[in-house]
């Protein structure tokens, strides 16, 4: 067993999903016994275990970089992760605050998008299920609108969606190229093709696609120094793991368009340590300047729907081609491979089809406190990640990296549920205030979540603050070669 005996003890639970989560790094490195969790669910007011299989994979993220430290040093880490710091990492984005005009702390959630989580939830529909729209963006709520023939509020949401009977309407929004599904049970997700596609898959995938010299880790004070990452994802999952390799020193470089759709306050708070440039993906300048930036790359994470960067040519081959010996990962809502791959999806739309949904709520679907489903797919990514990476340095190779949603959502099922007592949960004002840290940014003062695992002899740390989107050029900094390591 991967994990302390007596961390066993505390939380027998959370070892199913750490003895999960460690089936994945299949390492000749020898099991660690350096691992502590500490805690249990629930933290936030739902009875699926998230904060402890959130806690799972980030104690596996500070095992992969143990492996890491391990080849540059010799030298393994004590990881230590507490189940309550885990479930406010599922949060940070509500967590993070900004002065306002009269110079008082609030969030930095806008309005626009409460008003958009009013939407977005479950509505009865003609034939007695349940149907979940998803709002999220300006392009996609003005589909589903155009679907639904009503204004973006919940009388009228609701009302279109009880004219309709619920598979009728995920298929005009599937045709629409828009977000949204009928919520169904754990029973009715694990009888669907779909569902039983990724059943028969690990949490996250690493795929060798190409063969090439091995690499060792360049010297540097950080696990990841000396590591170039491209980050073509946005919204949650995608920046997240990102920004969970840039906490280990990696140099992250988001790459997005100018006139991409995004949401500002999800920026804000996954874009810790990371530069950011815009290139637009339909010039053929700029495409040549991507394929720059891919030939002194170490990965490439992308999220977007399976087989749009194949016909831009930036497949997971097409990048082994440029690039021997790249990592690439692919996060998405329902895997690269089933019957609703090409569809797009959300947090929502993997708790809605998995069953989370179906089983959150008293008597009628709830969705959870938390983004569960995006910000564990977005550690499993980085975990996959760390993975491949350590492969690549001993045995070479390129890699493909492949998380969804949906999956997560899986995952987090599997781990079964605890007593909830019914009252509202969180953490309390003492516990976030000692998890936050105040940076001055490109777009003012913030505080925010720092990380919350713990490493002894590297502790996880951005080593810049949240830029303005497209503020750097498409350039990779010099790589320095240390000579030390710390």
């Amino acid at each position: 067993m991967a994990t302390g005996e007596n961390s066993l003890k505390r939380n027998p639970n959370m070892s199913n999903a750490f003895r999960e989560v460690l089936a994945v790094r299949n390492s000749d490195f020898p099991l660690p016994n350096q691992v502590t969790m500490l805690g249990a669910d629930p933290v936030l007011s739902t009875r699926f275990r998230i904060g402890e299989t959130c806690a799972a994979v980030l104690a596996g993220i500070g095992v992969a970089v143990s492996d890491i430290w391990a080849q540059r040093t010799g030298r393994r880490q004590n990881v230590s992760i507490n189940v309550r710091h885990a479930a406010a990492a599922l949060r940070s984005t509500g967590y993070a605050l900004r002065p306002g005009a009269d110079g008082a702390w609030g969030s930095i959630v806008s309005r626009d998008h409460l008003a958009m989580r009013q939407i977005t939830q479950p509505w009865p529909t003609k034939d007695g299920r349940w149907f979940l729209p998803h709002f999220g963006l300006p392009n996609l709520k003005a589909r589903v609108l155009n679907v639904l023939k009503c204004k973006p509020n919940p009388v009228s949401v609701a009302k279109a969606v009880e004219g309709w009977d619920a598979l009728d309407l995920e298929s005009a929004i599937d045709e629409a190229k828009a977000c949204g599904a009928m919520v169904r049970s754990r029973e009715e997700w694990t009888a669907h093709p779909h569902g039983q596609t990724l059943a028969a898959k690990p949490i996250v995938e690493i795929i060798k696609i190409g063969d090439s010299d091995p690499e060792p880790f360049p010297n540097g004070p950080r696990p990841l120094s000396g590591i170039n990452v491209l980050d073509l994802t946005r919204i949650l999952a995608g920046p997240i793991a990102a920004r969970t390799l840039a906490e280990h020193g990696a140099e992250v470089l988001m790459v997005t368009g100018a006139e991409v759709p995004q949401i500002t306050e999800h920026v804000i708070d996954t874009s810790h340590g990371k530069r950011s440039c815009y290139l637009n993906l339909k010039d053929e300048d700029e495409v040549k300047s991507l394929r720059t930036l891919v030939a002194d790359a170490d990965v490439f994470s992308q999220g977007y729907r399976p087989g749009v960067m194949e016909k831009l040519g930036f497949g997971p081959e097409d990048l082994a081609r440029i690039r021997p010996g790249i990592v690439c990962a692919s996060i998405s809502c329902f895997g690269e491979d089933g019957p609703l791959s090409h569809r797009a999806g959300w947090e929502q739309v993997a708790q809605t089809v998995t069953g989370i949904c179906h089983d959150s709520g008293q008597g009628k679907p709830m969705l959870l406190p938390a983004a569960a489903c995006d910000y564990t797919t977005g550690y499993l990514a980085a975990y996959g990640i760390l993975l491949a990476l350590a492969r690549r340095a001993m045995d070479g190779g390129s890699y493909h990296v492949r998380a969804s949603l949906c999956q997560s959502g899986m995952f987090i099922d599997r781990q079964g549920q605890v007593t909830f007592p019914g009252e509202n949960l969180d953490l309390n004002p003492d516990e976030l205030d000692s998890l936050r840290q105040q940076s001055d940014t490109a777009v003012g003062p913030l505080r925010h979540l720092g990380p919350v695992l713990a490493l002894s002899e590297t502790p996880p740390d951005w080593t810049r603050p949240t830029p303005v989107l497209g503020s750097d050029l498409p350039l990779w900094l010099e790589r320095h070669d240390h000579n030390t390591i710390g």
